[in-house]
């Protein structure tokens, strides 16, 4: 790490800095050619939202990417959005912006550090190797400033690691701990090995689940790479289209981005599709990092009791225990997972609020939500489908 001054450029498109540049800090593990941690901050995923119009004009996230340079070097980045609205973030501030305007308060614009539609944990003060606490702070520095000079509300940065949540915490940020379900893999030889940790009557209960699913009358596939065809991305989108209107109203992607991921990404992806007759009639899409999956989205032309259980949380861990990957995370929400393995875990986020009294009463807020979430996290794992002790009743 150097000691020269860094200079902060806030760039309106990705088309404005070399792929190399941009990964070098958002992926630098995946430089010997291996995967990165996670996709969600590559050139290619943050442009794939880009090109097809997912953001940008019309969508409520516009961006203004962050880049750090220190002599000449680029040393850091962020995904750095103007937001006019909270939709796409599943860390949700609906209540603070409702009570800033009651009080007469503009809470939008606000400057958001996120992945779009993605509730995935992952770096998102990106730096480069060697400048980590250098990057860190010249970004949140950076991004406070121009918070303030363009009299936006609030900056918050989402789905950060906990690491990161500290260290904007260190620079006068409020930390937010929310939670999830993730699956571990203990090491499992395959599926009957997860089973055999679990009490018998959890035990018996997913073995009829899948079995009731795998009898909707077609096959499940499960293609990744080359193996992924465009038609499939046609039945895809249908799937999609279903399950956004139900739940945001309409969809956050565009159809073009599957198009551009299949070009740029399909080797990022797993998708899972149940066929019958050899159409496609519900399918599940998982992005893969280096050691855990990421389940994404899912959706169906036909109910089938269970084939939703199958295809998102099942096959997700099927191809984990194959393929040695350490978790697998299933997305926001849903306490259902409970009890088919996928355990609560804290997720981080860190905000800055411009308004000294608004912020003051947030922080409040905030110190007892993590005490609640605490509490929450504890409660629910013991609620769990696994064996409380070795000795426990096994068929």
């Amino acid at each position: 790490m150097t000691g020269d001054v860094v200079e902060i450029e806030v760039l309106s498109s990705l088309a404005q800095i070399a792929p190399a540049q941009w990964d070098a800090c958002a992926a630098p593990e995946a430089a010997d050619g291996g995967r990165a941690f996670d996709p969600f901050t590559t050139h290619r995923f943050l442009s794939a939202l880009e090109e097809s119009g997912s953001v940008g004009e019309g969508s409520g996230w516009h961006p203004r990417y962050l880049v750090a340079r220190s002599g000449g070097q680029v040393i850091a980045a962020a995904p750095l959005f103007a937001k006019t609205h909270s939709q796409g973030e599943y860390i949700f501030d609906h209540n603070w912006a409702h009570a800033y305007e009651r009080a007469g308060g503009r809470y939008y614009p606000k400057h958001q550090i996120a992945v779009p539609f993605t509730p995935a944990t992952g770096r998102r003060l990106l730096t480069h190797p060697g400048h980590e606490a250098q990057g860190q702070s010249a970004l949140v520095q950076a991004a406070v400033q121009l918070t303030a000079e363009q009299q936006f509300s609030s900056l918050h940065i989402t789905f950060c690691t906990e690491e990161e949540a500290v260290a904007a915490e260190a620079m006068g940020l409020m930390h937010r701990i929310t939670q999830q379900y993730h699956w571990k893999n203990e090491g499992y030889a395959d599926f009957d090995g997860f089973l055999a940790s679990l009490a018998s009557r959890k035990r018996k209960s997913i073995r009829k689940e899948r079995q009731r699913a795998n009898g909707f009358g077609g096959e499940i596939i499960e293609s990744t790479g080359e193996a992924i065809q465009p038609r499939h991305w046609d039945a895809f989108w249908q799937f999609y289209q279903d399950t956004g209107s139900r739940k945001w109203g309409s969809p956050y992607l565009t159809r073009a981005f599957f198009d551009i991921a299949h070009d740029t990404m399909r080797n990022d992806i797993l998708l899972v599709l149940a066929l019958r007759d050899g159409r496609p009639i519900a399918g599940a899409l998982n992005f893969i990092g280096r050691d855990r999956l990421f389940g994404r989205y899912w959706g169906c032309l036909e109910h089938h009791d269970c084939l939703h259980f199958e295809l998102c949380y099942y096959r997700a861990m099927d191809y984990a225990i194959v393929h040695g990957l350490a978790t697998v995370e299933a997305g926001a929400q849903g306490e259902h997972k409970l009890a088919r393995g996928y355990l609560p875990v804290a997720t981080h986020s860190a905000h800055w609020i411009a308004d000294p009294g608004f912020a003051r009463a947030v922080d409040q807020y905030l110190a007892e939500e993590r005490s609640a979430m605490a509490e929450e996290i504890e409660v629910l794992t013991s609620y769990g489908p696994f064996r409380n002790t070795p000795q426990e009743e096994q068929e």
